[in-house]
């Protein structure tokens, strides 16, 4: 009996023995540090607070800034800074995800914000300043939760050039496969563009040039000279796809139009609405939308345009429409028709289509990356994709995928005035024909894109409403829309040119 306890004894000390073993080795085994997010520059540890937010990794700024270089202000509020890096200027709002790099807006994954007791940016922004300004690589490894900071390689890049003189300007166009790391440096009668951490591979035959405002132009590897014809001015602004560096060149007008009746002459200088350029959607073989009883939107914008035209007039201001007859014009022209008349406004004319039976009422667009919602981006999809003018191949959400263009420094002040042209028009139509209120809205449209001054699109009805088809095709009804829109143009050019002693009422 007792050799048989003995046995099961050592039996069930065989079982848990192992167990026990187990259990003592667990608990002698230290807990597997947690893997803390890291900044390594030049081989280094930087010391830079990060957060995993759920959008993606959020940088300390200010730590940044003291190790890769460059100034970091902050406004009186504490909501707005400016980061300085060679010379250049990138400003940040605290909670927007709209960001001004240089002369270029840039829109990021995920807005700047307070946090740590630091200002955190997004992986992007540093992409797009210190990268594209500076010539940093910025490499976030998510396994190691790691960011690893280095310097790229200087790169060779080959520039085409392309000059172009219409109606009295110069077009100047230098093209590049990636997008440079440059300056522009203005001097008297010249203009250079520098290469900063790169080099151009200038075109095997050196470029002739012969135009009457520009005299030259000289590519080398570190820079390209334009030579300016006495008394010529030049704009820059950028094209996306492929990165195209822009100048418009032209002799300085003092011609102003003539003012209207009980009016006094303007100084040449001051600011005002001299010239406005009115754009009947589609037309030739782009119809547009189509109504019920076969009416086409094309013919009734036309009509429109047409018919604002002395209105506007009347304001004294010169009135330049992109079309006069029914012919196809392509997006990019009719903007490009609108920088060489240096308008003050660009006013593209639409009617609206919905699968909506009961759709009605009014809308007015101006310029941006994003569409406000998803029914503006289909019908921005829409408008950019039957359009004529795409390069061979491309589609409609390829058109839709912009950047915001600025002409120079001040294209956010064309961004914020398009916005507020927009509600004086949105405004008067609502109150003049009772219309229903759509609203304000922001939308990518290619016709918007790359215009020099306020610019907006109005949708002035939906044609595919029985009722308003009938509207639109009414002479008096069209007077109606055509006088509110005129008293918009007439309340922003007296905005505009009100005297800046006085202070000016914000439009309602």
């Amino acid at each position: 009996m007792k050799d048989r306890r003995f046995l099961g004894l050592l039996a069930l000390a065989s079982l848990l023995l192992p167990m026990f073993v187990t259990a003592q080795a667990q608990r002698a085994e230290p807990p597997a540090a947690t893997r803390q997010p890291s900044i390594v520059f030049a081989g280094s540890l930087l010391p830079a607070p990060i957060v995993l937010a759920p959008a993606g990794p959020l940088f300390g700024l200010p730590a940044l800034v003291n190790n890769l270089g460059g100034t970091l202000e902050a406004d009186e509020t504490g909501e707005s800074f400016t980061l300085t890096i060679e010379g250049k200027e990138v400003v940040i709002g605290a909670g927007s995800a709209i960001v001004t790099v240089g002369d270029n807006l840039a829109s990021l994954s995920q807005p700047p914000t307070r946090g740590e007791g630091t200002l955190l940016v997004p992986l992007d922004f540093l992409q797009k300043s210190y990268g594209d300004l500076a010539g940093f690589a910025f490499d976030w490894r998510p396994g190691t939760q790691q960011l690893v900071i280095s310097r790229r390689v200087a790169r060779e890049i080959p520039v085409l050039l392309d000059v172009v003189n219409l109606q009295g300007m110069t077009t100047l166009v230098l093209q590049f496969p990636e997008v440079p790391r440059y300056q522009v440096v203005r001097q008297t009668g010249q203009i250079d563009v520098r290469m900063q951490g790169d080099r151009l591979a200038p075109p095997p035959t050196p470029p002739a040039v012969r135009d009457p405002l520009v005299q030259g132009v000289t590519i080398t590897p570190e820079q390209v000279r334009i030579q300016l014809a006495t008394g010529a001015q030049a704009s820059n602004y950028v094209l996306e796809n492929p990165f195209r560096l822009v100048f418009d060149v032209h002799l300085p007008s003092h011609a102003t139009a003539p003012p209207a009746a009980g009016t006094v002459a303007r100084p040449p200088d001051r600011p005002g609405i001299r010239t406005v350029v009115v754009d009947p959607g589609h037309g030739g073989s782009e119809s547009g939308a189509v109504g019920p009883s076969g009416v086409l939107e094309k013919d009734l914008t036309l009509a429109l345009g047409r018919e604002l035209k002395p209105r506007l007039e009347a304001l004294g201001v010169r009135v330049v429409l992109t079309r006069t007859e029914d012919e196809t014009l392509p997006l990019d022209t009719r903007t490009a028709l609108a920088n060489q008349n240096k308008a003050d406004l660009f006013i593209s004319l639409h009617l609206n289509s919905s699968l909506a039976p009961g759709a009605q009422g009014a809308e007015t667009y101006f310029l941006s990356a994003e569409a406000s919602d998803a029914a503006t981006a289909r019908l921005a999809e829409a408008e950019n994709a039957t359009a004529p003018g795409l390069p061979e191949g491309a589609s409609g959400a390829e058109a839709q995928d912009l950047e915001l263009i600025l002409w120079d420094l001040a294209q956010t002040h064309h961004l914020l005035e398009s916005q507020r042209f927009a509600a004086m028009i949105q405004g008067e139509l609502n109150q003049a024909l009772q219309l229903r209120d759509r609203g304000v809205k922001q939308a990518p449209f290619r016709v918007l894109n790359g215009a020099a001054m306020p610019a907006v699109l109005v949708e002035l009805g939906f044609i595919n409403n029985p009722e308003e088809e009938k509207s639109l095709q009414d002479a008096s009804y069209r007077a109606g829309l055509v006088a509110a829109l005129a008293r918009a143009v007439g309340r922003y050019k007296a905005l505009v040119e009100a005297p800046t002693e006085r202070p000016v009422p914000t439009p309602p």
